[in-house]
């Protein structure tokens, strides 16, 4: 991860369950710190048991990162207890499942504050201690939403794209300073994670992310290769993630018009939203039960896509390319020559 003897200092934002607990316990295997920054006490101990099962220390801390000076905190035990961090991982964040004219404006403006605002606060404390040191990796936690927005989800979308469009403004900024402080996002496909299940809904049927779904594993193993190798400023995660960029650079008006007919059904399930445990929008839901990093789709989610291997071996791919095409060209020349000879 760094040139550092010790193992690395990993800050994991919404790690108590689905893609943040995934990631804490990928970086714990590969030797780091991890410190664990989320609302609920039973996710962050069932976590931090996760990072210490595996050799690694850990530190969870209960904090809502829509509270800046509760994320400055942090970062500042962090430092204390593991010392210089040398990653941050933007991840935490919520939703609601509803149609725009159906979210409350406090609905809409917490969902923004967790979920876009988390993000800066985070960045924020991470590079008031990596500027001086001019060391350190951020990783934003995104999502193909984060360019193409669906119906049922504008609250998270709108953060997302938010985020999108600070990253890259920040990013500019530290090429322009010539910092050695990198910044990268990873945008992710739909994932078999707990939210499904904690999510505000008002939709008659039960939340569900739409198909194809990946586990949480496969976004950890990107947000970690993404923090040894944050030069590149983007990653895409999953086929369907590249398929959707794609397509909505090129027939966005197309795509409008197919999600609007398909979008609504495709993130519904049979059984009623009544019953569910309580929402996790204000109060954490795993404050006294663990949740885990997975959801209830792990029958039909996707534990290796392809296409990740081809997305972290792109440079390889290409000098190979490259190295075949030369090749391929000089035995035809050498083809050419021996004809000419005849």
């Amino acid at each position: 991860m760094t040139k550092r003897k010790k193992p690395s200092v990993v800050v994991v934002t919404g790690a108590s369950g689905g893609v943040g607990r995934a990631t804490a316990r990928a970086f714990a295997e590969r030797g780091a710190s991890v410190a664990l920054l989320a609302r609920g006490r039973a996710g962050l101990d069932a976590a931090a048991a996760e990072v210490r099962g595996c050799g690694a220390e850990a530190l969870p801390l209960p904090v809502d990162v829509a509270d800046h000076r509760a994320v400055t905190e942090a970062a500042d035990t962090v430092e204390e207890k593991f010392g210089p961090v040398d990653v941050w991982v933007n991840n935490a964040f919520t939703g609601v499942f509803a149609p725009f004219v159906e979210i409350e404006p406090d609905e809409f403006r917490r969902v923004t504050e967790v979920t876009y605002l988390g993000y800066v606060y985070g960045t924020h404390a991470a590079l008031s201690r990596m500027l001086p040191r001019d060391h350190g990796t951020i990783v934003q936690v995104g999502s193909a939403l984060a360019y193409r927005g669906i119906p049922l989800q504008s609250a998270y979308c709108g953060a997302k794209h938010a985020i999108q469009g600070w990253n890259e403004s920040l990013r500019c900024e530290l090429l322009h300073q010539g910092s050695k402080v990198r910044t990268t996002m990873v945008q992710l496909p739909a994932l078999n994670t707990p939210q499904f299940d904690w999510v505000l809904s008002r939709m008659p049927l039960r939340p569900r992310p739409v198909a194809p779904v990946y586990e949480p594993e496969v976004a950890a193993r990107a947000i970690v290769h993404a923090a040894a190798h944050p030069r590149r400023r983007e990653y895409w995660v999953g086929g369907s993630t590249v398929a959707t960029l794609l397509a909505n650079a090129v027939v966005p008006g197309l795509l409008d018009h197919y999600l609007a007919r398909t979008a609504y059904r495709a993130q519904q399930r049979p059984g009623p939203v009544a019953g569910l445990p309580p929402v996790n929008l204000w109060h954490p839901v795993d404050g006294a039960r663990d949740h885990g990093a997975h959801g209830d789709f792990g029958a039909g989610a996707r534990a290796r896509p392809p296409q990740l291997w081809l997305s972290e071996h792109r440079g390889a791919l290409a000098a190979g390319t490259a190295f075949a095409a030369a090749a391929f060209a000089a035995l035809r020349t050498r083809m050419d020559h021996g004809r000419h000879d005849r």
